[in-house]
């Protein structure tokens, strides 16, 4: 079936950064409605469960140097299922116009004349931001916040001075396998070798966890604690607040009522 159904039609959907209560009302609606979901790999089986029993499955999941499909070919997909009379679900980590390529998946249906809309979900900045109690901003640490993909292609042409330092937080999504490298640049950039990071892990699922060190360690502390994807980078001195609160929580007595 050729012709566009009035029924047709994609929904880009952000899962944010993992526990399916952090969803949006309006993203849970999208997946009980839909027919098929085309989902990436780092979609937590929690919101994975949610999707109706009915519903095709169709796993597109990237992976640094290994991709399920191309890009064109997902854009592709999603206006065939559409053109087929489905309502196509594009569920995607964190939300889809943060690193989510969900502009080129807007186009790629806007191009072929099928209805598509996007509902935001938490990004995985924020969701780690809020889970760990790290703030991205503070009025004594920083007021600029900077989000870049790790994903090291041209880097060495990139010019990163001034995404972080005094008074900036920098947010590093996708940054694991360039630890070493990233360090290096923002350190080659300028960057104070003793400035702080924090790596979060699994933001919001079982098994979170955050470490903190220091910028001129990150990569050994990548490979040290054998951090693994989903996994965020944090640049600056908001990485320390969570370990001060908790130092100050331990100095200050309960009140007895």
């Amino acid at each position: 079936m050729d012709d566009p159904s009035p029924k047709g039609r994609v929904i880009l959907v952000g899962a944010g950064p993992g526990a399916a209560d952090l969803l949006t009302m309006r993203a849970v609606r999208a997946l009980a409605s839909a027919d098929v979901v085309v989902h990436d790999g780092l979609v937590s089986p929690d919101i994975m469960a949610l999707i109706p029993p009915a519903a095709r499955r169709i796993g597109v999941a990237k992976r640094r140097a290994r991709h399920t499909l191309p890009q064109d070919q997902i854009g592709a997909l999603l206006v065939a299922e559409a053109r087929a009379g489905n309502i196509v679900v594009r569920l995607k980590g964190g939300d889809p116009f943060i690193f989510g390529r969900g502009g080129e998946e807007v186009v790629a249906c806007q191009a072929a004349g099928v209805p598509v809309e996007a509902i935001p979900g938490i990004s995985a900045a924020n969701g780690a931001s809020a889970s760990l109690l790290l703030p991205l901003t503070h009025r004594d640490h920083a007021s600029i916040v900077s989000f870049v993909a790790g994903e090291c292609r041209g880097l060495a042409d990139q010019d990163w001075a001034g995404l972080a330092g005094k008074g900036r937080t920098l947010v590093i999504y996708m940054g694991l396998a360039g630890a070493m490298a990233i360090a290096d640049k923002l350190m080659a950039d300028g960057l104070a070798p003793e400035t702080p990071v924090a790596v979060i892990e699994r933001a919001t699922q079982a098994g979170e966890r955050m470490v903190t060190s220091l910028l001129a360690d990150l990569g050994d502390l990548v490979a040290r604690e054998a951090i693994e994807s989903p996994a965020l980078i944090i640049v600056g001195a908001v990485a320390t607040l969570p370990a001060k609160a908790l130092a100050l929580a331990k100095e200050i007595p309960c009140p007895v009522y």
